[in-house]
């Protein structure tokens, strides 16, 4: 019963920016850590940069460029993603840690479905 839905990605040149979001939605008690994973061909699934009530850390490959943050009112996650590098690339999986409302002993992770990144040269 909860779900999370991105959106925002595409087709960029190198150098351009996207901005990608991601809305949970069902029935939330409460969201800790939300974050962005993403997974380019032939490659594990690897943590973008995450945000919980204190601070947000980012992979070191795109430190300076992107930039996590939250809407809490609307259970919202963004990504900002300028200066993007073909290596960019990728498969971006918006990720929630969540109580929920059915089961508030248990808080468990929660993947969205994944919006394409393309970074052409």
């Amino acid at each position: 019963q909860v779900q999370l839905v991105e959106s925002g990605g595409g087709l960029v040149q190198a150098g351009g920016s996207l901005r990608l979001s991601c809305v949970a939605s069902g029935s939330i008690l409460r969201i800790d850590i939300m974050g962005w994973y993403r997974q380019a061909p032939g490659e594990q699934r690897k943590l973008v940069a995450s945000l919980g009530s204190g601070s947000a850390s980012y992979v070191d490959s795109v430190k300076g460029r992107f930039t996590i943050s939250r809407d809490n009112a609307k259970n919202t996650v963004y990504l900002q993603m300028n200066s993007l590098k073909p290596d960019d690339t990728a498969v971006y999986y918006c990720i929630a840690d969540v109580i929920a409302n059915t089961d508030r002993y248990y808080k468990r992770s929660y993947w969205g479905q994944g919006t394409q990144v393309t970074v052409s040269s």
